[in-house]
């Protein structure tokens, strides 16, 4: 049984994502341009901060003032000059305060932009000076370090792969040019197509030839397979799920039973049942019972 196949799919980047604002204000630098390569935790962009750094300082004098409150509290509550619950509110205050602080510190640390992946800067959305909301995109930045070829493989296909297989990939914008791959992900549900999503990694290391979005053709080559009992479709009783064939023994049709395996296309594999070189009624079974007498046609 030949079950070497090849399925088409899409290369798709091994991370594609969108930087966004996360404070409005006016783009102060942007460091990067269409195409650049940035690496991760480098910086990008910058938003002005001016509100922000007043936000700290505010936030970092409110707190101050709750740590000193805090100190005066517990010193008279010792000598009984304030209640157990005006020096609990002390402490909530500082508590609160605090997290305000913190707060305004992150909100200052993300006015610079960062990478949060190393790859190449594929759009950029804004220029320097222009005005951003929260969320506003910034760029996009797509890694092709490794690309991942997305394809599908039926029931009969996909109970043949495993993780880890190494596969060959062709696209035909390189003729003649073979790469390699591995089975990262197979799917463990059927789509709506009754196909298994397979996705197959490989090092994009061909001074970047092959682009995100490009077609290719992933080949499944399954050097050792074993050999297989199979027989035509039409032989079975009824359908497939009943198990059930005709064998001709001498000049009599015998009932048998059996258990199918494989659908291949026109024929059905038989893991049991069945041996080698014995003879298989492949037509006029609905007239035949067991140890009905026929005559086989030359």
């Amino acid at each position: 049984i030949n079950l070497d196949f090849s399925a088409n799919g899409t290369f798709a980047a091994n991370q594609d994502l969108i930087v966004a604002a996360e404070n409005a204000g006016r783009v102060t630098r942007i460091l990067v341009d269409e195409g650049s390569r940035v690496s991760k935790g480098q910086l990008i962009a910058r938003i002005d901060a001016d509100l922000l750094n007043v936000d700290v300082e505010t936030a970092k004098a409110n707190y101050q003032s709750a740590v000193r409150d805090l100190e005066r509290y517990e010193s008279a509550f010792k000598t009984g000059g304030v209640t157990q619950q005006q020096l609990d509110n002390a402490r909530l205050n500082v508590q609160t305060t605090q997290a305000r602080l913190q707060s305004a510190n992150l909100k200052s640390s993300d006015a610079n932009i960062k990478s949060p992946i190393s790859g190449i800067i594929n759009k950029r959305f804004v220029e320097q000076g222009s005005y951003v909301n929260v969320g506003n995109q910034i760029v996009e930045i797509v890694d092709v370090s490794k690309l991942k070829l997305q394809v599908t493989a039926n029931e009969s296909q996909v109970v043949q792969l495993k993780l880890g297989d190494q596969v060959a990939i062709k696209s035909n914008v390189f003729s003649g040019i073979t790469f390699t791959g591995k089975i990262n992900f197979i799917a463990p549900k059927a789509d709506n197509s009754l196909n298994f999503p397979v996705e197959v990694e490989l090092s994009n290391n061909t001074d970047g030839k092959l682009k995100a979005g490009m077609y290719g053709t992933a080949v499944f080559d399954f050097p050792d397979q074993a050999a297989a009992i199979t027989v035509p479709r039409s032989a079975f009783v009824g359908s497939i799920s009943s198990n059930k064939v005709f064998v001709l023994e001498g000049d009599k049709a015998k009932e048998r039973q059996v258990i199918a395996g494989r659908n291949l296309g026109d024929r059905v594999e038989v893991i049991e049942g069945l041996k080698e070189g014995e003879l298989v009624i492949t037509s006029g079974q609905v007239n035949l019972v067991d140890g009905t007498e026929v005559q086989k046609l030359n």
